[in-house]
């Protein structure tokens, strides 16, 4: 039985056009492992935006009901030079019904069941997933669970890749995010020290209800200050940052190296021999990353992405991290809205000024079968 049903599709041109549009489509019968998966809600998650608005100029583009025309800027057009022409489809993870299977047992056995999948084209009335990563919801809702992968597998991934590496303590910058105060939770949990960086007033009292030890105000004036003595409390030498451009990787690096020195018994030229580490794993901001020659030589910075984490960590790992999410999936793992829009709700231009801004707290989810 073939269905039918809107889907978002983006394709961006050569020249610099941006296309973002809902199209009519016939869903192919699943076969093997693939089920068929009625949408019923998605989240917008900054890993969405970077092929659903990157740096385009929205302010200024072209809408009509179900398709929004927007100008993508150099460099970042010549910098997805990879991606030009081809129609993408959009929305990593979300939930829904399984209506159709392939033939795999493991398929089968899902059909009539509400799971959290991640197809890479949620924001759809109906996505082709993988059966092997879906994950059955029981008697939770879709909403409960259509950011069960992206922000908990990436939280939990952290804690996992600083056990491996033997770190004691995390350092994560964007600290009252979902994804955040999911961290606060793991690692109390683990017993792993955390510094979370935070913007605003109000951000450190979130933090703190959830029982976070140390949270640094980014606004203050003596943050600098509070960051060193947070990383002097916990060692927290090893951290995750979504900001990317600017200058926060380096206030770390800097904060770390001054904690490290502090503890030196004998002067070194080249600074000390304390191993600091930071991934980016978003970009929040697109600007360039600014390091600067403060912090000796003993530092890494590199980036970080779910998927390489996952395949490395193998499959008896990524599973016992899926359960933990289930297991916990509206306590720890629990994902807040500030807002909810269906398809075409999406691509009004109030809703895409809003979203593509990122806030804190201000995450959009898509139903989009209304």
């Amino acid at each position: 039985m073939a269905y039918t049903g809107k889907q978002l599709f983006t394709t961006l041109t050569s020249d610099g056009t941006l296309t973002l549009e809902l199209e009519d489509t016939t869903f192919p019968d699943p076969t093997g492992n693939q089920v068929l998966v009625r949408m019923e809600a998605a989240p917008i998650n900054p890993s969405d935006l970077a092929i659903l608005t990157g740096a385009a100029d929205f302010e200024n583009a072209d809408y009509s009901p179900g398709k929004v025309v927007a100008t993508m800027p150099e460099p970042f057009n010549s910098g997805q030079k990879a991606r030009h022409g081809q129609r993408l489809p959009a929305g990593n993870e979300g939930a829904g019904t399984v209506v159709a299977t392939g033939d795999s047992d493991m398929a089968k056995g899902l059909m009539g069941q509400r799971v959290a999948c991640v197809p890479g084209s949620a924001y759809s009335e109906y996505a082709i997933a993988d059966a092997a990563m879906c994950l059955p919801l029981g008697d939770h809702s879709a909403e409960d669970g259509a950011s069960s992968f992206v922000n908990p597998m990436t939280a939990l991934g952290f804690a996992e890749n600083a056990k491996m590496d033997g770190a004691k303590s995390i350092l994560h910058t964007v600290g009252a995010s979902n994804l955040g105060q999911m961290l606060v939770k793991i690692c109390q949990e683990d017993g792993l020290g955390l510094v979370n960086i935070v913007r605003k007033g109000d951000q450190v009292e979130l933090l703190k209800g959830l029982g976070a030890s140390h949270v640094v105000n980014s606004s203050d004036d003596d943050f600098m200050d509070q960051l060193k003595s947070a990383i002097d409390e916990t060692d927290a030498f090893y951290g995750f940052d979504p900001i990317g451009g600017g200058k926060m990787v380096d206030h770390c690096f800097k904060a770390m190296e001054q904690v490290a020195v502090g503890k030196m018994t004998e002067y070194s030229r080249y600074g000390s021999n304390q191993q600091k580490r930071m991934f980016i794993y978003g970009r929040l901001d697109f600007g360039p990353t600014t390091l600067t020659p403060s912090y000796g030589f003993g530092w890494t910075l590199s980036g970080w992405l779910l998927t390489p984490f996952l395949q490395t960590a193998g499959m008896e790992t990524v599973g016992r991290m899926r359960k933990r999410v289930l297991d916990n999936l509206t306590t720890t793992f629990a994902s807040s809205y500030k807002t909810k829009v269906d398809l075409e709700g999406m691509l009004t231009k109030d809703a895409i000024l809003d979203y593509r801004q990122m806030k804190t707290g201000e995450k959009y989810l898509v139903t989009p079968n209304g």
